[in-house]
């Protein structure tokens, strides 16, 4: 008699996987200076805190006059201009009876309590000294003044530990005087892929290629994620379908990186060795997720790297590594705000039967702001990863009709 099989566990929910991932995402230890010139997508390892007001004083926000209120009760009002300053100039208290020629950023003088644009104005000539200006317009208090502070005080947090800088980060950050940022290491990736039938693009030609091969698209999508997410990556290759051959790559990447990232292999099949050699070096933990594309997935560790094993076919591996990996590598570098920003998109597609799992359907954006749904949903066809701008989410026994409200999870959210 056979014997009997063992039940299948159920699979994992998604949610579930994505939270015990990051519960081992600790922080990478290690801490680099770099400068603000060249911070763009690093991550603050200590929060920023600015030494001064921001605007440093009260300043202009129009080329126009300074003047004081009490001198400017009527429309008509002329009156003599006492001195000009620019931006970068600092100009003397507002004597009473007479204005300021300002300009767009320079010092409010001490004294005046308004700025009138110059469309508001009229020049007029004098014999002597800086002219006169006619006043068309009674002003406001306090307008087109920017107070000193307005934007940031002193003593103010600019920016948390843990913020992952942009450029506008990088431009708040200078402006406050900061030439020089503590941001976190950069995390060390290995890179392999496992499959007898990989070929390299460049080493053989398609009339060439022999009965089975495919080219490694994998490593490619995978190297460029990483190194967007800000990682050094180091590629291992093609590792052939062997177990001593996978024991020896994962035992050398072990050495210096925080983590082992694979394609290929995480199956239970006779030709899928990532699950023995791994646990021959480590632990490894395989899962079956609740996900669709994307089941197979693996994390464990091999010495003091971390291990996780995508699933071989392209959409597969694309679409866990944007949903998983991302965030576990955001996290290691400090990342507090991990989670992709879901919008409310209107589906222009049907999509009739429900799966028992949580799907990930490749669309893109109609102009109309509507979703239209790529034709073939297979895990195999990358063209609909390049040929759509984003995912939508869609939750395990969900039909979709047109004009329904559907998650939309843009590409530009997933992959920068």
């Amino acid at each position: 008699m056979n014997a009997p099989q063992k039940p299948r566990s159920p699979l994992k929910p998604l949610d579930e996987a994505l939270a015990d991932l990051l519960a081992h995402a600790q922080p990478l230890p290690g801490v680099e200076t770099v400068d603000t010139f060249n911070a763009d997508g690093r991550v603050l390892a200590q929060d920023c805190v600015s030494a001064l007001h921001v605007p440093p004083q009260d300043n202009s926000s129009m080329d126009g006059y300074a003047v004081r209120l009490a001198d400017v009760v009527a429309v008509g009002v002329v009156l003599p201009v006492s001195q000009r300053i620019a931006a970068g100039s600092a100009g003397e208290p507002l004597a009473a009876g007479t204005a300021a020629r300002i300009f767009t950023g320079a010092p409010v003088p001490e004294g005046a309590d308004a700025i009138l644009m110059q469309e508001d104005c009229e020049a007029l000539a004098a014999a002597e000294g800086l002219g006169q200006v006619r006043i068309n317009a009674v002003p406001a208090a306090g307008q087109w003044i920017r107070r000193a502070g307005e934007d940031i005080t002193q003593g103010a947090v600019v920016l948390q530990a843990g913020t992952r800088l942009s450029p506008a980060e990088l431009g708040l950050a200078a402006s406050i005087g900061m030439h020089q940022l503590q941001v976190a290491r950069r995390p060390r990736v290995a890179l392999f892929s496992t499959g007898d039938e990989l070929v390299m693009p460049g080493e053989v030609p398609p009339e060439q290629m022999r009965p089975g091969a495919i080219y490694n698209s994998n490593r490619f999508f995978l190297r460029a994620m990483l190194l967007r997410l800000g990682c050094e990556v180091t590629d291992f290759g093609i590792v052939p379908d062997r177990r001593e051959a996978t024991i020896e790559a994962l035992r050398q990447a072990s050495c210096d990186h925080d983590l082992i990232l694979t394609s290929g292999g995480v199956s239970v099949g006779e030709e899928d060795h990532i699950k023995p050699a791994v646990e021959s070096l480590g632990r490894l933990d395989l899962w079956q997720i609740a996900m669709k594309p994307g089941k197979p997935f693996a994390y464990g560790t091999v010495g003091k790297a971390h291990f996780m094993g995508l699933p071989g076919n392209p959409v597969s591996s694309f679409v866990t590594f944007a949903v998983l990996v991302r965030p576990f590598v955001l996290r290691l570098q400090g990342v507090r705000d991990i989670a992709p920003k879901k919008i409310a998109a209107t589906a222009r597609f049907d999509w009739p039967k429900a799966d028992k799992r949580r799907e990930f359907l490749r669309v893109r954006q109609h102009p109309d702001g509507g979703l239209e749904l790529f034709h073939n949903q297979s895990s195999g066809v990358l063209t609909s990863a390049a040929w759509g701008d984003g995912l939508v989410d869609n939750p395990a026994g969900q039909t979709i009709a047109v004009g329904d409200t559907v998650q939309y999870l843009a590409f530009s959210e997933l992959l920068q």
